[in-house]
């Protein structure tokens, strides 16, 4: 019995909140701020995965989406974030009236009576899933925090990284074009244009770009075989971008 309600208040919460996900991304869709979308002259923090800056652990997970769409947002300068009781641990604290951010951790646990039981019956115990909500804070919205917290890091050195980038392009054999000012993926004619690399703000967006269209160039019939037949705002369109 126990476990039965203890499943059923896990589904409901993260029924609950998956609809409230879903509503937020709808709503920044409708507003013409796709949440997974970096503006050309958006900070250069976009660049960064959001991580705990207590435990310096990445978030994964649709709490990237959460947390960079919060950026975007209010325009915070790192992607750095904290639960209201780290920031108090590292001895700083959030501002007053200052608002979180829902981020969910989802996993299982083994009751110990579950776990008696399949050590004398000799099987498998069960597990009950469980989804926990966390409100957390971007570092810009705290105070009194360590320097090494609140300063951002010099960009980093991404020049050695470049020439396998450049390598990766044109080991495809795709009929990559550097041109216009437009991105996007020819399936007619099976080819990919890019604008070209002086067009954009930092030099590892460029490539960025170039791999995104790479990603649909792979799905040609000739090669993956991916349905990309939808037009702009149908269900195979947005698969198709998603997979890309």
């Amino acid at each position: 019995m126990l476990h039965s309600v203890a499943c059923a208040r896990s589904g409901q919460d993260r029924t609950s909140l998956y609809q409230e996900i879903t509503d937020q991304i709808i709503a920044e869709l409708e507003a013409g701020r796709p949440p997974w979308v970096q503006p050309w002259s958006a900070a250069k923090s976009l660049l960064a995965m959001p991580k705990n800056a207590a435990t310096g652990r990445c978030y994964s997970g649709i709490n990237v989406l959460i947390l960079w769409n919060s950026v975007v947002e209010h325009g915070f300068a790192g992607q750095s974030w904290l639960t209201f009781r780290q920031a108090l641990s590292l001895g700083g604290n959030v501002r007053k009236g200052e608002h979180g951010v829902t981020v969910v951790y989802a996993d299982r646990f083994t009751p110990d009576k579950e776990r008696r039981r399949a050590d004398r019956d000799g099987d498998e115990p069960s597990t009950i899933p469980f989804l926990k909500r966390f409100t957390v804070f971007n570092t810009d919205q705290c105070e009194c925090l360590p320097d090494e917290l609140t300063t951002a890091p010099p960009p980093r050195d991404i020049s050695s990284s470049l020439p396998q980038a450049e390598k990766l392009i044109a080991a495809t054999g795709a009929d990559f074009r550097i041109r216009g000012d437009r991105a996007f993926y020819c399936p007619s004619g099976d080819f990919v244009q890019v604008p070209p690399p002086k067009a954009y703000f930092e030099t590892i967006n460029w490539h960025r770009t170039a791999f995104h269209e790479l990603s649909h160039w792979v799905g040609h019939s000739s090669r993956l075989g991916r349905d990309q037949s939808g037009s702009f705002g149908s269900k195979a369109y947005a698969r198709e971008e998603l997979v890309a």
